[in-house]
């Protein structure tokens, strides 16, 4: 039988079982813990608060009552790992902050926490757990423990004194074992119950508060599109950048060393010299036209000049078999712009080399504020993203995901295959 996920599933389970089990002490354990924090931070707020109304006048004061909401987030996160006691197998709860940016360590933790306060839920939590839930933890727990310490510990007790429990008196050892006999086992039966039943309750209440709420979650996913874009951003930078350094430094120093050696071709007279000049000059025309086609790759000129149709049909130009393109588009974020080309360029270098097609078609165009792509061919079909003839198309799958895009592929055996993107024309 499968071990229970949580306080809850253990006492729906077999009563010998869970009476056996490590259960009820999970759950005194968290009980005990929750009072323990409560108590401690109910200390810890009431001494910043005092401390910080009688140095209000310095500059003191304000620190000490700002740390509070720190304070509380560090709790809460305490909070959040004590849950795995008592529900080890339930999923764990999302962080509803983003993880300290600026570095490791308590002052870059603080820093950032610092605009980062408790949320309503948080807020009652926090208000429950210093006001209530540690009081009644704290005198569950002591009856529970007293109640059964009572009875199993009543032929001890009894060997030296009086011991009395509820209205059962004993004076001696031999009177006071069946009281641990009998006794022991139902006051620990009903304890068991008693604290893992408020332990479920309590972690469930604390389950639901703490986890993060539609707006939080909404904050995340809106922090994680933006570093994702970021990301988008540095990676088109840096394609620019060594796009230039190619184009107007290397590209530049090959295309003098043609014109050199074109220059010693009309000096050096016939003979074996001459025919090394014209194998380097070959060689360097070899050199920049395979320049060329890597700086096409890396960050094409043109489309950053004259924007996407020009860009599709300059590849298109160069392929081997006739290609129509139609894409009738204003110009777009250089985001968008980059990713719709490198898709219709994977797609068409696909077409070319794996897809046995006799033409192929090119469509771009905008629907409901979103950019539209689709690369179609009438070749043999059975492509897929990530498979031999579509491996270069699963890199641009988290691109577009990034800027909120899809990218899919409809290609039955036999044909005809379609690629197609969406993009929402405005990225932010």
């Amino acid at each position: 039988m499968s071990r229970p996920e949580s306080a809850w599933s253990a006492l729906r389970g077999n009563p010998v079982r869970f009476l056996l089990s490590s259960w009820p002490w999970r759950s005194l354990a968290y009980l005990a813990g929750t009072a323990a924090v409560g108590f401690a931070l109910l200390g810890v707020l009431l001494a910043l608060l005092m401390a910080g109304a009688l140095t209000a006048v310095l500059v003191v004061g304000f620190v000490l009552i700002g740390a509070i909401p720190v304070l509380c987030v560090a709790v809460l996160g305490l909070e959040r790992r004590r849950l795995r006691v008592v529900q080890p197998g339930a999923p764990a709860l999302g962080a509803p902050r983003p993880p300290v940016a600026d570095g490791r360590g308590l002052r870059a933790w603080v820093r950032q926490r610092r605009g980062e306060p408790p949320s309503g839920r948080e807020a009652g939590y926090v208000v429950l757990l210093v006001t209530l839930l540690w009081l009644l933890d704290a005198v569950v727990v002591f009856n529970a423990v007293l109640l059964t310490g009572a009875f199993v510990l009543a032929p001890l007790v009894a060997a030296a004194d009086q011991v009395v429990v509820f209205a059962w008196t004993v004076e001696s050892f031999g009177e006071a074992l069946p009281m641990a006999l009998v006794g022991g086992p139902i006051a620990y039966a009903l304890s068991a119950y008693v604290v893992t039943l408020l332990a479920a309750g309590q972690s469930a209440l604390a389950r639901l508060l703490l986890s993060p709420g539609e707006n939080e979650l909404e904050q995340r996913i809106g922090q994680l599109r933006r570093s994702r874009l970021d990301l988008v951003d540095a990676f088109e930078t840096e394609r620019k950048r060594i796009e230039r350094h190619l184009h107007d430094g290397v590209q530049q120093r090959l295309v003098a060393l043609s014109m050199t050696l074109g220059r010693a071709e009309l000096d050096v007279p016939e003979g074996p010299g001459l025919d090394l000049v014209r194998q380097a000059h070959g060689e360097v025309e070899a050199a920049l036209a395979d320049l060329r086609e890597a700086v096409r790759g890396i960050h094409p000129r043109v489309l950053v000049d004259h924007g996407l149709a020009a860009a599709v049909r300059e590849v298109a130009d160069r392929m081997p078999i006739p290609v129509t393109v139609r894409i009738d588009v204003p110009r777009l974020p250089p985001p968008v712009e980059g990713a719709a080309y490198f898709v219709a360029s994977e797609a068409l270098t696909n077409v070319a080399r794996h897809s046995g097609a006799g033409s192929a078609q090119v469509t771009g165009w905008l629907h409901d504020d979103r950019l539209v792509v689709t690369v179609t061919d009438d070749g043999a079909g059975g492509a897929r993203i990530g498979g031999g003839s579509g491996s270069g198309l699963a890199g641009l799958v988290t691109r577009l995901d990034a800027l909120g895009g899809t990218l899919s592929v409809r290609s039955p055996d036999g044909g005809p295959t379609e690629v197609r993107m969406e993009c929402p024309r405005c990225v932010s």
